[in-house]
């Protein structure tokens, strides 16, 4: 199964290919998406994304994630959680929403077994 292509990126706004809805942040994984609600595990801008929202991206079997922090970076990454990820064994990039988008989409095409989470605000 492969990961899909993230087809739009714009402030708020992101559309994964094969998906008929449109999310403001979201999680991709090979074979699937959905919307990535920040309710679900108290996240916020700080201190950042928690491995309680990593975990569901990380169970798909995939070898690298992809974490997209915002268009301006507003969202932490704690090296906390960059820690549990690579205690799973997968590696990790984290960069601006756009860039990530664009790694992310690189890595997919190329058949890797990656999975992201992008925020598409600040």
């Amino acid at each position: 199964m492969s990961s899909p292509e993230i087809a739009s990126l714009s402030w708020g706004h992101m559309k994964v290919k094969g998906c008929s809805s449109s999310y403001k942040d979201c999680k991709v994984w090979p074979g699937g998406s959905r919307a990535w609600d920040w309710r679900e595990t108290g996240t916020d801008h700080y201190p950042g994304v928690q491995p309680a929202d990593l975990e569901e991206v990380l169970k798909k079997g995939i070898d690298l994630l992809v974490i997209g922090r915002g268009m301006s970076e507003a969202l932490q990454v704690p090296s906390s959680t960059l820690d549990f990820v690579s205690q799973k064994g997968v590696q990790v990039k984290v960069l601006q929403t756009e860039k990530a988008v664009a790694e992310y989409n690189k890595l997919a095409g190329q058949g890797a077994k990656v999975g992201g989470v992008f925020h598409s605000t600040c």
